[in-house]
């Protein structure tokens, strides 16, 4: 199978170089500065044992691919708020023998959250779910780091909405050979909402900084079990802690790795770049969406999300909210709704 990487960053990049390094025909996709430094210079990686350079075919968008080839495999790795524009362009995208790309390739959702699945299963017939378990960094155009040994990544993958099939065991194989562990699940969602809500932790990284100290780690206990009450309120089911710390073990060891600092999570990199948006509307937002519908108040979540979005759209400097002004805020926005709520009853 040929694997196409729609959107080149982070995960992207990790995963890509890694099929690479491993004899697989892979083609990236990228924009900007990103698609020129591929295109010219190769995928730089930088993992634990060695610094290597990929020099694959680069494209900006399916025109430049020509026509699909029917062992194809998409793998969806933009961010989410910029999956419908990717899903638009890909979909339509004819295949040799006939159909389109929609019709007859399997796309994988290769992502944090889990509303680019239902997004793709709009227009795709085949979409793969993925919980990505990945720490990489897109240091600067062309140049990603993943830190993780002796595994890259832990990455389940599954049928969505739900199942297994041979295509999936087949990406499973060629990921396991790649310094991946790819478990094929049934039911793939239950690992993403899990991941979700670790995930819930990104906006408040990039708003005041990498998790250091008491208050910063209780602030996040409580955003989490804001989270955690909202799916359980809504019936959805997610894997354990336990059950997800049987599952990666001590496969995945950070390292440091020379000329490739590790900074924040993937909110904290797009502020950092400066790119404009942010995930948060996804991730904290997701809890906030499901908290309306089920009626469970998300105060924590809804503050993180708008903190989160306004920094994106501000271009403030990534962890520049002081945890303290932080937690002042979160404080008043659980009473106001608290009193809100006293005054409606």
């Amino acid at each position: 199978m040929r694997y196409i990487i729609i959107g080149a960053g982070a995960v992207g990049g990790a995963i890509g170089g890694r099929l690479a390094g491993s004899g697989h025909e892979v083609v990236l996709v990228a924009r900007g500065s990103q698609y020129a430094a591929l295109r010219d210079g190769g995928l730089r990686l930088r993992v634990p044992d060695g610094a290597f350079t990929h020099r694959l075919p680069t494209v900006d968008g399916p025109d430049a691919v020509g026509e699909l080839r029917a062992d194809d495999v998409l793998v969806l790795a933009v961010k989410t708020q910029d999956s419908e524009a990717a899903l638009a362009a890909w979909g339509p995208a004819p295949v040799a023998g006939g159909g389109t790309a929609a019709e007859r390739l399997p796309l994988v959702c290769a992502q944090n959250g889990v509303e680019s699945q239902r997004l793709a299963l709009r227009r795709f017939r085949r979409v793969y779910g993925m919980c990505v378990w990945l720490p990489a960094t897109h240091i600067e155009p062309g140049v990603v780091s993943a830190a993780g040994t002796p595994l890259t990544g832990v990455l389940h993958l599954g049928r969505f909405p739900r199942g297994t099939d041979e295509t999936a065991r087949l990406i499973a194989a060629d990921l396991e050979k790649s310094r991946f562990e790819a478990p094929v699940v049934p039911d793939v969602s239950r690992w993403q909402f899990a991941k979700l809500l670790s995930n819930l932790g990104n906006a408040l990284e990039a708003v005041s900084g990498p998790f250091q100290g008491e208050e910063t780690a209780a602030l996040y206990e409580r955003v989490r079990a804001e989270g955690a009450a909202v799916l359980d309120a809504a019936g959805i089911a997610y894997t354990s802690a336990e059950e997800q710390r049987e599952a990666r073990g001590d496969k995945i060891t950070l390292v440091p790795l020379d000329g490739s600092p590790r900074g924040g999570g993937s909110s904290w990199q797009s502020l950092t770049r400066g790119t404009g948006t942010i995930e948060a509307d996804y991730l904290n937002g997701e809890i906030v969406l499901l908290g309306r519908l089920h009626d469970v108040p998300t105060p924590l979540n809804g503050l993180l999300q708008r903190l989160a979005n306004t920094f994106a759209r501000e271009r403030r400097e990534a962890g520049s909210m002081p945890v303290a002004e932080l937690v002042r805020l979160a404080d008043e926005a659980v009473a106001f709704v608290q009193e809100d709520r006293a005054r409606r009853l």
